[in-house]
């Protein structure tokens, strides 16, 4: 007798979940697949949200997975607009804000992640904004291409540098307030992070290091920010660009375990028989790093969903590639592989000044944990393999730029 058709819900409909669906139909499934997406829109990609889209050089389309049309041509149901409200893992049931129940035989958990929204007084003013989806891109565009418009962002990471690269490429005014010594400093280091620091600067940013806000004002609508030693930075938008968290509320819930993010193991499997977990969401044990990571970057999202489309499926491998992000700001790109603990040192190859650079983070065995390079497009294949070896290397020949990295990766 033929095997009965299985339901797979997908809960997200961001990069992870839409993978996953993708996934599951090029793996052969014909059962039945549903993503239950919050937002108005098909699957797509959140890196042009800060970058490309933001700054009006790339079109809408080309952040989404697939044109909207294919999900309804390869029978996938597209739930959007719509939040599961409810998970009851005993009876394979979700609940959704609408009403209807879905029942599962595997389940998906892609939720994603929340902007955190620090309680700084008069943050809900008209003009104070997060970024996160779509819909924020296009409001923090709308005001950007305003004639005059000036840009305040509080943090100073990833999202805060992307979108002060944009805000200037769209002609506003952007004041960069960062409560750590650099930029990214939280990330990559104070000496990595003066790097991006005088390139924000070189490009008209004021870059203001070592601040807190303590209210932003105005009457009704952004006036301006005022920092905690009372000066007052005038602005009529600000960008809160100081992390996310992962979107845990239905895990826990419903009694999975939760531990800054949805827990789960190397096969992506929750603490519920049959709930998957992946993406921003998703606290994986990492067989390289022998520990839970929780990784919030698009490669990430994307290649655990392909993986866990595999395993939903009883497919597929334990989930162990490198983490890995990249980012474009101005003329300055890079690429970073692996993953770093605090305690790495840092050992640099090239000119800084010059913008052009390697980077790897060594742990107290001098193996690689992590890699990095600046406009250095060659690099990050021998980088790689560097990382995925983890053989002891000797810093000094590290720091060399005359020593190949092909000779430190063993190739």
């Amino acid at each position: 007798m033929p095997e009965p058709s299985r339901t797979f819900v997908i809960v997200g409909g961001g990069m992870a979940g839409g993978k996953a669906a993708e996934t599951l139909r090029a793996e052969g499934f014909d059962g039945r697949v549903v993503i239950v997406a919050a937002e108005p829109v098909a699957p797509y990609e959140r890196p042009p949200l800060s970058k490309g889209y933001l700054a009006g050089a790339s079109p809408r389309e080309e952040a989404l997975l697939q044109p909207e049309a294919w999900w309804a041509e390869h029978g996938i149901e597209l739930r959007t607009g719509r939040r599961a409200t409810a998970l009851d893992p005993a009876a394979r049931r979700v609940e959704l804000d609408d009403g209807a129940e879905l029942r599962y035989d595997r389940l998906l958990l892609a939720t994603g992640a929340v902007p955190r929204r620090p309680p700084i007084a008069g943050a809900g003013l008209d003009g104070v904004l997060t970024l996160r989806t779509l819909a924020d891109s296009d409001a923090l565009r709308e005001r950007l291409a305003r004639p005059g418009a000036r840009l305040a962002i509080v943090g100073g990471g990833w999202i805060g540098c992307e979108a002060a690269a944009a805000a200037r490429a769209l002609g506003a005014e952007v004041t960069l307030l960062e409560a750590a010594a650099q930029p990214l400093a939280g990330v990559l280091g104070a000496s990595l992070g003066a790097v991006f620091a005088d390139l924000h600067r070189d490009h008209g940013v004021d870059v203001r290091t070592g601040v807190a806000v303590d209210e932003i004002g105005g009457r009704g609508r952004v006036e301006h920010v005022r920092l905690a030693d009372g000066e007052r930075i005038a602005c009529d938008t600000v960008l809160l660009a100081v992390g996310v968290a992962p979107d845990t509320a239905l895990a826990e819930a419903a009694g999975l375990a939760v531990d800054d993010g949805i827990v789960v193991d190397e096969r992506l499997a929750a603490s519920a028989p049959d709930v998957l977990a992946a993406g921003d969401a998703a606290r994986a044990f990492h067989p390289r790093y022998r520990r839970h990571v929780r990784v919030e970057h698009w490669s990430t999202a994307l290649n655990q969903g392909i993986a866990a489309g595999r395993l939903l499926l009883g497919a597929g491998e334990p989930y162990a590639r490198l983490p890995s992000f990249f980012s474009d700001q101005y003329d300055l790109g890079l690429e970073y592989v692996g993953l770093h603990a605090p305690g790495d040192r840092l050992v640099v190859r090239g000119d800084a000044a010059a913008r052009r650079l390697v980077a790897v983070w060594l742990d107290g065995g001098r193996r690689p944990t992590a890699a990095m390079h600046v406009n250095e497009w060659d690099a990050i294949e021998p980088l790689r393999r560097l990382v995925e070896t983890a053989a002891p290397v000797d810093p000094e020949r590290v720091a060399d730029a005359s020593v190949p990295l092909e000779e430190l990766a063993g190739a």
